[in-house]
């Protein structure tokens, strides 16, 4: 395509979207179509762990008509509702049925967490100084890297699956018989609710969202009336550093003396060994993953599950703890946003409150299917799919956005070189 149809394209694209953008709320046939695609997107979403906030956006701007500040703040609900069921999901049934292929790894989740809350910190200020095209491209290449990444693991586990199949085929052995240890073993683990790591985890999220309430942000103003980038501002905002790193290497002590206590065992078949590889790791590595994914997340000012998760399958994490892990983790960064929107004021609440219960419903109908389909099939490649899924979609809707919004800011004689944080 030569530059010049590729102006006229732009240029059509942007006229296009901004004739969309100012119709203002529909109502009928637009507001069907909106409903229908949030449902599948939640549906795809909640099937590999992932938030999906990616795809509310462009649906919630173009075809329901809301303004992007209006479209972030009811993708935030939507996220958490889905979120919500995610996790009830994959605790309660997994607690009630063996059989369960999606399990939560704490450990995990509690090694990531305040690694993340601080690497989406020190991310959003990048997203500041860091020209809009920058952040569009790095986004762009990033995901579609991670798409083909995450392609190229799900063939491996599709082909290793089929391999064992074929052997278990051979041999005459009994599919029962030989998951019966590694079922009961995860029964014995995942027994009960720890309620001890999930309230370490609240604290942190209160840790980091007091500080955040007590410098505001550029929506809001500060209760301490903190002024930006003042002495008090870079101090309470450096205080995430200690907090994080506090939070960790009590995280770290506590697996180290649970493990001298109770040292692991070795698991057969594709999920131990993927499992297996993932617990060789050092724990330290799960935290600077965490961190990575934050900063990210903070630039491109999209949820960390999409950018952690195929992370997590690449370090050898297996496909059913990645999806349970990731969305115990995007439920509490979810609703920190969640939550920050309600005290700056936002609208429709009503309207985001029938959105979150919708991707509620669809999370819940997305991880049944899913599940029943490993059970048939004997998959769990299937996850890897539906984030790769998940990923092409963000990667076509956020090029789209992005060029439209590069192309704007350009003809608008924009400044397109790096900015001071303050």
């Amino acid at each position: 395509m030569s530059p010049s149809q590729l102006t006229k394209l732009l240029q059509v694209l942007s006229q296009w979207r901004n004739i969309h953008q100012s119709v203002g709320p529909r109502s009928g046939l637009h507001t069907i179509i909106a409903w229908v695609l949030c449902f599948l997107a939640a549906s795809i979403s909640s099937a590999g762990g992932v938030g999906g906030g990616s795809l509310y956006l462009p649906i919630l701007n173009l075809i329901a008509g809301m303004d992007l500040k209006a479209a972030a703040a009811v993708s935030a609900f939507m996220v958490t509702g889905g979120s919500v069921s995610n996790v009830i999901f994959n605790i309660l049934f997994f607690t009630k049925n063996s059989k369960s292929l999606s399990i939560v790894d704490y450990e995990i989740a509690l090694l990531s967490q305040p690694s993340m809350l601080l690497g989406v910190s020190i991310g959003v200020f990048c997203n500041v100084m860091f020209p809009e095209w920058l952040i569009t491209a790095l986004l762009v290449v990033f995901l579609a890297c991670c798409t083909y990444k995450t392609c190229q693991a799900g063939c491996k586990c599709w082909k290793t699956e089929s391999n064992e199949m074929k052997q278990d085929e051979i041999s005459g052995e009994l599919d029962d018989e030989k998951e019966e240890p590694l079922l009961e073993k995860h029964k014995d683990e995942g027994e009960g609710i720890p309620w001890k790591k999930i309230m370490t985890l609240l604290l942190v999220w209160i840790s980091f969202f007091v500080i955040h309430v007590l410098i505001g942000n550029k929506d809001s103003k500060s209760i301490l009336h903190v002024r930006p980038c003042g002495a008090a501002y870079w101090l309470i905002t450096l205080f995430q550093l200690p907090i994080a790193a506090g939070f960790t290497i009590f995280v770290l002590y506590d697996i180290r003396r649970s493990k001298n206590r109770y040292p692991d065992q070795q698991k057969d078949g594709l999920e131990g060994e993927a499992e297996n590889r993932a617990k060789d790791l050092p724990v330290v590595i799960f935290p600077l993953v965490a961190l990575l994914s934050g900063i990210l997340s903070g630039i491109f000012g999209i949820g960390g599950g999409l950018l952690i998760n195929p992370v997590l399958l690449q370090i050898g994490v297996p496909p059913q703890v990645t999806a349970g892990t990731t969305s115990f983790m995007v439920l509490f960064s979810s609703s920190m946003s969640l939550v920050q929107y309600l005290i700056i004021g936002m609208k429709a609440i009503r309207q985001a409150l029938a959105f979150a219960g919708l991707c509620f419903v669809a999370s819940i109908v997305g991880l049944v299917i899913i599940q029943r389909a490993i059970g048939k099939s004997g998959r769990a490649s299937l996850i890897v799919f539906s984030v790769s899924t998940v990923m092409a979609l963000s990667t076509i809707s956020i090029t789209f956005f992005g060029a439209i919004d590069v192309w704007r800011d350009y003809t608008a004689g924009k400044n397109m070189g790096f900015k001071l944080p303050c």
